[in-house]
């Protein structure tokens, strides 16, 4: 977890709050959209509204932390999966965790531009973003090299399409038909007929 702005370290149990807050401003914004306030977030993460304000002095900065949270957990868990066994099946699963996590991703990015703010720059700023497609373009070449994903495509390909189905899901509602078609699209001719993705449940085996 990122230190606060202020760099000074944190106490184990500020960290948990902090923690704590974060992951209710994902849920909270996720489920009732740019008009959530710092209150339902208080609430959701049960603590009090001073402890949010501790840690995040305007709605914009808790909005600012939360995205590039979910930017660095998703970063985490791309990383996690360089070492599977299935490289194929790693690839399509965390696709798919991330088309999963798309409404929360958006309704941050929609009130961060609602007050003015440019998520992509804030995520930027604050060291979050590019680890992401480092380890998804990692991710990506395992599953050319494992004969799973078709070579004529580069991690940017990817990148652009993983957007229009987090876009796709966050406001369409897209499941996991349009998720099937997209990977189908995705694989090697010869890659056979899996399932769109198999690790969307699960864990992806390790070697």
């Amino acid at each position: 977890m990122s230190a606060p702005a202020s760099g000074r370290p944190l106490r184990a149990d500020a960290l948990r709050n902090r923690a704590k807050v974060l992951a209710a401003a994902e849920a909270v914004f996720a489920a009732r959209g740019t008009s959530a306030s710092t209150e339902e977030v208080a609430r959701e993460a049960g603590v009090g509204i001073g402890t949010v304000f501790r840690h995040f002095p305007t709605k914009e900065s808790l909005l600012e932390a939360a995205l590039v949270a979910l930017l660095e957990r998703l970063a985490g868990e791309a990383r996690d999966l360089l070492g599977a066994a299935d490289p194929g099946a790693a690839l399509f699963g965390f696709l798919a965790r991330v088309v999963a996590q798309a409404k929360a991703k958006q309704a941050i990015t929609e009130a961060l531009a609602e007050a003015g703010v440019d998520a992509r720059e804030a995520a930027r700023q604050s060291g979050g973003g590019p680890g992401l497609k480092e380890a998804l373009g990692a991710l990506v070449e395992r599953a050319q090299k494992a004969g799973a994903v078709r070579t004529d495509i580069g991690p940017a390909d990817v990148m652009a399409l993983l957007a229009g189905l987090s876009y796709a899901a966050g406001h369409a509602g897209a499941g996991e038909g349009v998720l099937a078609i997209a990977f189908d699209g995705l694989r090697a001719p010869d890659a056979g007929s899996a399932p769109p993705y198999p690790a969307a449940a699960g864990s992806v085996p390790r070697e």
